[in-house]
């Protein structure tokens, strides 16, 4: 039935990807699957725009609209919609603004149909329904990327852990374990400026090994931190730079070892899917309701 379809959305800092997920069975609809660049320097109409329209299309797809789940970037006011982003290069321009308001219109919905999560929390709701997750009972979730995204399981429930602000080193973690830590880094060491972290795995120089090396022991340090605050079990692993596993995972997983316990670290197993999934949960008790009421 159609509203057991929700439109999950995953939000990043250079990205939106959007699907229709199946929210009894929590699978997505692979046909609706639409993804877009999205420039987070640009201007507000231009956000919304690419926004809009991705989620527009995958509405399309189905032939009517239905309810929204996005998993959004923090910090972020996530029950009234309103972004606190700001000074992170990442959608400057919607600070203080009411996103979902201003998604409502573009899409012509009303704004309750529309509810916003952490991605973070998103990701490792959807690992733990279906993914690598799925048999533990406490977790934490960790996604790399443009920014830093932290989240742990216990006793059934995800929760925001907000690290990314967590002191480490001479800042916070995020300027250690993110997309421009990683450029920054590499400039230093070589004088050669890349735009991702995809180009840098690609160079097998010396140089890019360096980095990927400091990179691992920096996050094997972080999660050492991270796991015995909550006594975790397993640590998952999530985002684009967790696709460069193999470059610097050995080097966590030995810092970890030393620093804490080996702590089981994989990566997720849904990719996008978990954050999508986990981001259309949100609409699960809802829905649920509305079954009981027809029955």
């Amino acid at each position: 039935m159609s509203n057991a379809i929700i439109i999950g959305v995953d939000i990043g800092g250079s990205h939106i990807t959007a699907g229709a997920i199946d929210i009894e069975n929590q699978y997505l609809l692979r046909h609706s699957l639409k993804r877009n660049f999205v420039d987070a320097n640009a201007g507000v109409s231009e956000i919304i725009d690419v926004w809009g329209s991705t989620i527009s299309a995958v509405m399309q797809t189905l032939g009517f609209k239905t309810k929204i789940g996005i998993a959004m970037p923090g910090p972020f006011e996530y029950s009234s919609g309103i972004s606190k982003m700001r000074n992170q290069n990442k959608f400057d321009a919607l600070y203080g603004l009411n996103v979902g308001n201003l998604l409502a219109d573009q899409l012509k919905i009303c704004p309750s149909s529309i509810q916003f999560l952490n991605d973070a929390t998103c990701f490792l709701r959807g690992e733990h329904f279906c993914g690598a997750a799925v048999n533990y009972q406490s977790v934490v979730g960790v996604t790399l990327g443009t920014g830093l995204g932290t989240c742990y399981l216990k006793e059934g429930k995800v929760e925001d852990a907000n690290r990314w602000c967590f002191p480490f080193y001479d800042s916070i973690a995020e300027e250690y374990l993110s997309t421009r830590w990683f450029m920054k880094r590499h400039e230093e060491l070589s004088g050669l400026q890349l735009n991702d972290v995809q180009d840098l795995a690609n160079l097998h120089t010396p140089e890019a090994l360096k980095v990927f090396t400091e990179f691992g022991q920096n996050l094997g340090v972080f999660l050492a931190q991270f796991s015995q605050a909550h006594e975790a079990e397993l640590i998952v692993l999530g985002g684009n730079i967790a696709k460069a596993e193999k470059l610097f995972l050995p080097d966590t997983i030995k810092v970890l070892s030393d620093c804490y316990k080996a702590v089981p670290v994989i990566n997720s197993y849904l990719g996008e899917e978990a954050s999508l999934i986990g981001a259309a949960s949100c609409w699960q008790a809802q829905l649920a309701l509305a079954i009981n009421d027809t029955n």
